[in-house]
């Protein structure tokens, strides 16, 4: 199984260059995140023509997840277990060919101190309750995304300018140890476990990808089992090159 995770940063917008990509690497599940648009509007026939079913919980504008695959998903949950109907679409749950898939695209959280930073905290207490009280370490999981959190100093280009800033916050990443003290490894880290400048994510602006001046905050978990299988996993950094690439490049772990 290839497992891969992209922030795409609009599905409608980044289709050409995702289809382009799915046919180069012909991964067999895909996560995507912040696809920003509604489920009777996602691209299902496009991508059913290079042969992956579509799972999909989106919104107009904002958010949004879906899961494409190879082969069917079933046992599909769309939201988090006290979310309301009018709820950020921001995870999806799906067990395709016996692996249990976790989709999540994780709130940015504006600015510390922010009702958006308060919001992003309390969304991952729920996610790790929900983590607990529906999934058990010791099957085959996958929790994958745009978890917007860089876990430590590795992960950031400039740890000095960065500290104490959004996504590289202290009670951020203790959101993002609790997560992996779960029983989760972080599939990169086991892998490269000192290498720096392995980033996901660059601004648009100031030339932060040419510079690479970016950020990891894009990650693949996996279940003690999974991780025992994982051999290798790749950063795509040529998806964040050319025209209009999405901000965040695809993340690949090959689990054989």
């Amino acid at each position: 199984m290839t497992i891969a995770t992209w922030n795409v940063n609009s599905i409608r917008t980044r289709l050409p260059r995702l289809l382009a990509w799915l046919e180069r690497r012909r991964p067999d599940i895909v996560c995507l995140q912040e696809t920003k648009v509604e489920d009777e509007r996602f691209p299902v026939a496009e991508l059913g023509g290079l042969g992956y079913r579509t799972l999909a919980c989106g919104e107009k504008t904002y958010n949004g997840v879906a899961i494409l695959s190879r082969s069917p998903g079933t046992d599909i949950v769309r939201c988090l277990p006290d979310d309301g109907a009018d709820a950020q679409r921001r995870i999806l749950v799906t067990t395709i060919d016996g692996v249990r898939i976790v989709d999540v695209y994780a709130p940015n959280g504006g600015e510390l101190g922010s009702p958006r930073y308060a919001y992003k905290l309390e969304w991952y207490r729920r996610l790790r309750a929900f983590l607990a009280a529906a999934f058990d370490p010791g099957q085959d999981l996958v929790l994958c995304g745009d978890l917007n959190i860089a876990p430590d100093e590795r992960d950031v280009w400039d740890p000095e300018q960065w500290r104490g800033q959004v996504m590289c916050s202290e009670p951020e990443r203790e959101c993002f140890r609790a997560l992996v003290g779960w029983g989760l490894t972080d599939a990169l880290r086991m892998h490269q476990p000192e290498a720096g400048g392995l980033y996901t994510w660059w601004d648009y602006r100031a030339g932060a990808f040419r510079r690479n001046r970016g950020l990891r905050i894009d990650h693949i978990l996996l279940s003690p089992s999974l991780a025992k299988r994982c051999s290798a996993v790749l950063i795509d950094r040529e998806e964040r090159k050319g025209a209009r690439p999405s901000d965040h490049a695809p993340v690949i772990a090959a689990i054989p």
